[in-house]
């Protein structure tokens, strides 16, 4: 949060310095200066805030991975979130499943640490036909907490 105060703080400097330019001289070739270099300084500023969230993104992302016994019935993932559910704090799981086969079956969702300790278990059933996909929500008990770069197998 510190960074994006002085990003904040120096971005109000620099805005006010053009305002001031634009104030004292407004030669054609002056303002074409400047509405280059506040477009730089957007696109710059814009690339740099994406990069962060990114990063973020990549750093913060739990691993989901599906039993051989589920692959082999056809069973494929998409996207997965992490949520809260029920009063608990990143205790629900939401896994896009797809279907190369028609499958019908108890799916259990096992949840572990980064040092591989289990911290929870959810079952659901799930069905689909061939060709079909779906969101499910594996809801862990409230006291579960699905944490930074957790593992998460599907069997």
């Amino acid at each position: 949060m510190n960074l994006y105060i002085h990003i904040r703080h120096v971005m109000k400097h620099f805005i006010s310095f053009l305002v001031a330019l634009i104030l004292l001289g407004a030669c054609g070739r002056v303002k074409e200066t400047i509405n280059k270099s506040g477009e730089t300084v957007g696109k710059t500023a814009t690339e740099f805030f994406e990069g962060v969230s990114e990063g973020i993104d990549k750093t913060l992302q739990c691993e989901l991975s599906l039993s051989e016994s589920l692959t082999d019935n056809g069973l494929k993932t998409g996207k997965f979130t992490i949520e809260n559910a029920e009063g608990g704090r990143n205790n629900q799981l939401t896994v896009y499943l797809i279907f190369d086969k028609d499958f019908k079956a108890s799916v259990s969702a096992k949840a572990f640490d980064k040092n591989g300790l289990e911290v929870g278990r959810a079952k659901i059933e799930v069905e689909g036909k061939a060709d079909e996909a779906g969101y499910y929500d594996f809801i862990f008990d409230r006291r579960t907490n699905i944490e930074v770069k957790s593992k998460i197998l599907l069997e």
